[in-house]
Formats: C-alpha cells, sequence, structure tokens
C-alpha cells in the first residue's frame, strides 16, 4: 500500500506542468505573433519549476509574493515590473547590494517561485486584456466606441461627479484631478497605466475628448497641459487613477481568461494593494 501511494505521488507531481510549459501554452493561445524584444520574460526563478498554483497580479511585490506563496501559488504573471525599472536589470541592485533587492531575491528562491511579466503582449492581445477588464470594471462597456475602443460617450455630468464615480467604483483611496471641477463632460478616453505625455497628448487634442482617464505621468507632462489648456478656456479634464488601479482589473480578467485553457492547474488573481494613502 505505502508503495503504491507514493507512485501515485510521483504521479501527480510528474503531472504538474513546468512554468516554460505553462508559459509556452499562454503565448500559444494570446493570438498575436512573439517577437523580439519584449518585456515579457521569466524575471525570477527556475522555468523549470513544477508549478502549484498561478497568481496573476498588477505588481509582484514583496506583500503579493508572500500572499501567493501562502496560497500555494508558486508562478507569479505580473503586469508590472518585480525590480524596479521597466526593462529590470539588477546589475546595479546587486553591485550596490542593494538591501531591498536581496530580501526579495532571496524570498523568491526560498519559497521556490517563477516570476513572469506579462504586459506587452497582454495589451497587444484583442481585445488589450487591460484595456477589457477595466472598461467591464467601470461599467463603461455600453459607452464604449466600437471603431476606437479607447474612445466612450456617456451621460453629461461634471468632472467631479465622474471622478467621484470612478473613485467609489474602483475603490481607490487616492484619486487626483486636474481641470475645471464644474466642466460638464460627454466625452471621455481612457488609457490605463502610463502610456506617456505623447499618447495622452494626442487624445487630447481630439474634439471628442473632454476628460482624460489615466494611470499616472510625470506632472510636468500631461498635468502642465491640461492646467494650460483649463486657463485657456479649454474644455479639458483629466483624471489620474493612480498605476495599480488604473490597470488592477485587467489582471483580474487575465485570470478569468487563463482558466479558460489552464484547466490543469490552479489560477487566482491577488490584488495588489494601492500604494497611496491620505493622511487624516
Amino acid at each position: 500500500m505505502l508503495i503504491r501511494l507514493l507512485l501515485l505521488a510521483a504521479t501527480t507531481l510528474s503531472a504538474q506542468p513546468t512554468a516554460r510549459e505553462v508559459i509556452d501554452r499562454i503565448r500559444a493561445q494570446v493570438g498575436v505573433p512573439w517577437t523580439e524584444p519584449t518585456v515579457d520574460t521569466i524575471k525570477a526563478g527556475d522555468p523549470e519549476t513544477p508549478i502549484t498554483g498561478i497568481a496573476t497580479t498588477m505588481m509582484a511585490t514583496h506583500d503579493v509574493l508572500q500572499r501567493a506563496a501562502a496560497a500555494g501559488l508558486n508562478l507569479i504573471i505580473t503586469h508590472e515590473p518585480t525590480f524596479y525599472s521597466h526593462l529590470e536589470g539588477t546589475d546595479v541592485l546587486a553591485k550596490e547590494q542593494d538591501p531591498v533587492w536581496a530580501a526579495k531575491e532571496k524570498f523568491i528562491r526560498e519559497h521556490k517561485l517563477v516570476v513572469w511579466r506579462f504586459h506587452d503582449y497582454w495589451h497587444r492581445r484583442r481585445p488589450d486584456g487591460i484595456l477589457q477588464g477595466m472598461v467591464t470594471a467601470l461599467g463603461w462597456t455600453k459607452y464604449q466606441n466600437a471603431a476606437t475602443p479607447a474612445l466612450f460617450t456617456v451621460p453629461e455630468t461634471s468632472v467631479e461627479t465622474l471622478a467621484g464615480r470612478i473613485r467609489q467604483t474602483m475603490k481607490i483611496r487616492v484619486l487626483r484631478v486636474v481641470g475645471g471641477q464644474n466642466l460638464k463632460v460627454t466625452k471621455l478616453a481612457l488609457l490605463p497605466g502610463a502610456s506617456g505625455a505623447v499618447a495622452h497628448r494626442r487624445l487630447l487634442q481630439r474634439d471628442d475628448v473632454e476628460a482624460l482617464v489615466i494611470g499616472e505621468v510625470p506632472e510636468w507632462e500631461t498635468i502642465e497641459y491640461v492646467l494650460d489648456a483649463s486657463a485657456q478656456g479649454k474644455r479639458k479634464a483629466l483624471i489620474l487613477m493612480g498605476h495599480v488601479p488604473s490597470e488592477q482589473a485587467g489582471m483580474e480578467n487575465c485570470a478569468a481568461w487563463l482558466k479558460t485553457f489552464l484547466q490543469d492547474v490552479k489560477v487566482s488573481f491577488v490584488p495588489t494593494a494601492e500604494p497611496f494613502w491620505m493622511p487624516k
């Protein structure tokens, strides 16, 4: 009996897909030709690690890694960087013997985690996986422009009311607004994350965009642009959700998508905590 149990355990273990196998299956399903260069690579861990569970998340923070490991999820699929820069080179951190990086890398190693970034191709998928998740979470599907998915026409509302609804719906602690508080708008654009000032400006230049909803941007770029536009009497406003809240639902959407073809491994969404808070 003992031998049979040991053989059964060994069979079960061998049946677990490796991180490499899971990633290859995702790449095959995403529907976009895989080309280089891309940031969608393994950032830490051994690709031959048998996978006991998958966690999708916006950002593989230390807190997320701890919660995933505690839940038995050892493949972390993160949308944003793990090691503090878009290209995630760790040579400088290692040279500096940075204690924060070292502790995180040690945790990943000791808990046999594999961290894989899924950024470029989750955005390139059609529909864009992040945008689709955010539009659904915001309840804007019926307002979406079929030809240009980043554009929306909503019932007339003030910028203040719009921002308040976004904050309440997405449970955001810190949300910022630039432009006229009482400006009435119907024409919106949504660019989650940090798409950059050029992309922001091109949308704001359009007559069919009165309010632009984004994640984040340096304050001397799009924020200053909207301040100037508002001072000039132009009907423009900017709502900054923060990077994590602006894309979080997109990675919850990712977990739902993965479950449609990864039935042999547990898949869970592990939310990233919003980093900001307001003092009392």
